[in-house]
């Protein structure tokens, strides 16, 4: 088990620690939501996370299958609904693909990224519909 922590600073804002190395992030509240929005906020964090999980992912398979995946690239969305509750409604994830890939290659990497850890923990009410660009 990995241990994190965070400690809640005032004015909406939160410092998140990561045990085992240190590293430390700082949360803030979205401005639609009386906060600042100067940082990720914690539902930013879900997107973020999703395309490094993707993109981390896929290049696990890269390496593994000796795949060159460097240049890849990723940009995710985030889009809120209110009904019945505040939550994240999409995260839409565009991957830009490296240049070269054969058919089975695109394959198998498109499916690393369609099974990653975060991908597979999210909720079935929000669409994280991931597409594909090819160079």
């Amino acid at each position: 088990m990995v241990n994190m922590s965070a400690v809640y600073s005032g004015d909406l804002r939160c410092e998140l620690t990561h045990g085992p190395s240190g590293a430390t992030i700082a949360t803030d509240a979205p401005k639609d939501n009386m906060g600042r929005g100067e940082a990720f906020s914690p539902t930013d964090m879900v997107g973020a996370a999703l395309a490094a999980c993707a993109l981390t992912t896929m290049a696990i398979v890269a390496k593994r299958s000796g795949i060159a995946f460097e240049g890849a690239r990723a940009e995710v969305g985030k889009e809120m609904v209110a009904d019945p509750l505040r939550r994240i409604g999409a995260l839409p994830l565009k991957i830009a693909m490296p240049k070269g890939l054969t058919p089975d290659q695109r394959a198998k990497l498109e499916n690393a990224a369609r099974t990653c850890p975060v991908h597979k923990s999210l909720h079935p009410d929000v669409r994280a519909e991931i597409s594909f660009e090819y160079a």
